[in-house]
């Protein structure tokens, strides 16, 4: 059962350092400058959305990756 708990912890993680690392990428972007001007706030949302979208879609992906190769492992080496 305790199993669980750390995976459970570690997902969180990983999903939060990759939405970090998406929000921090997508903050080189310009994309403010596509739209009107008092809309500054809503645009921020839309980055932090995005953001969001992309970082917990890589941390799906490389959490997934790192379970098939675990699995694997098992396979080969048991």
């Amino acid at each position: 059962m305790q199993f669980y708990g750390i995976d459970a912890l570690i997902r969180i993680i990983c999903h939060m350092l990759f939405i970090y690392v998406s929000f921090w990428a997508m903050q080189s972007i310009r994309i403010e400058q596509f739209f009107k001007a008092q809309l500054t706030n809503q645009v921020r949302l839309l980055i932090v959305l995005f953001s969001i979208v992309i970082g917990y879609t890589v941390s799906s992906f490389f959490l997934e990756f790192i379970a098939l190769c675990r699995n694997l492992f098992i396979v080969f080496f048991q």
